[in-house]
């Protein structure tokens, strides 16, 4: 009998791949749709010739560059934060001993299960008090470490070899020297899956930006991409624009540490 020249799962994980796919495929035909056809019923699943009317609404509005600019900056500012600091507190918990370690990591991880609805009244006013409301600053600040990165980096450097470290103890280096010129460089997978993931939490983030922002040249692009939307009329064919635009910088995120990203997943156990 001939063997196959891929694996059998690739039987079944094709289809459910395209069926995943479908969504993403129907927003970029959508997106060269007019707003006739979107509305039309039965909709029309190839478009009659392709139209640009709602990317030239999207990108000709004047508040556009700006709303992803501020998404560009909480963003940048968010995933640089996490990997500094969800680094520096993974490494405390993986390899330093200090009284009720194990319990400021179960209360970590505690936080984690805490919906976010019962969460953002509290920091509402923490970001009131701060005098941060309408600025980028509050949509930065409660996304500047998460419980979730720190407990990834701790999972990672558990799961690499003390010996590594203890030479580098040995030549004379201190904690943030090793953790900065031997353990970083070996945990590329988990600096990129933590990049990866924060980087889509903040790009995507619509609800926080919803309730912390009220100026629309303070808006980032999820929040300025509702202000299509009207209670009347909806630009559909923009919506559809600017969600592929908006998509695009996750997609190719994703896919430049792809790789990374799978290695991280594969390496990063569940060990205590």
């Amino acid at each position: 009998m001939k063997r196959l020249p891929f694996s059998p799962w690739h039987l079944v994980l094709a289809p459910l791949a395209l069926l995943f796919a479908l969504p993403l495929l129907w927003l970029l035909v959508s997106s060269v749709m007019s707003n006739a056809e979107i509305n039309r019923f039965p909709p029309a699943l190839i478009p009659h010739g392709i139209k640009l009317d709602g990317y030239r609404f999207v990108l000709g509005n004047a508040l556009f560059p700006r709303w992803f600019l501020n998404s560009f900056i909480v963003s940048a500012v968010a995933v640089t934060a996490n990997l500094v600091l969800g680094s520096l507190g993974g490494y405390a918990f993986a390899r330093m001993r200090f009284a009720g370690s194990k319990l400021m990591l179960g209360l970590m991880l505690a936080t984690m299960v805490i919906p976010f609805q019962l969460t953002m009244i509290p920091t509402f006013l923490v970001m009131k008090e701060l005098g941060l409301i309408d600025t980028l600053g509050a949509l930065i600040i409660p996304s500047l470490v998460t419980p979730f990165s720190v407990f990834l980096f701790r999972q990672f450097f558990v799961s690499l070899p003390r010996e590594l470290e203890e030479a580098a103890w040995l030549d004379g280096c201190g904690r943030l020297r090793i953790l900065v010129s031997v353990v970083l460089p070996l945990a590329r997978p988990a600096l990129s899956t933590v990049a990866v993931l924060t980087f889509l939490s903040t790009w995507n983030d619509l609800t926080w930006p919803l309730i912390a922002i009220n100026h629309d040249t303070n808006y980032t692009l999820q929040l300025g991409l509702t202000t299509f939307q009207g209670q009347h009329h909806t630009q559909w064919a923009a919506v559809m624009a600017g969600n592929v635009i908006t998509v695009l910088p996750v997609l190719l995120g994703f896919l430049l540490a792809q790789k990374a990203f799978i290695r991280s997943l594969a390496s990063t156990g569940l060990k205590g």
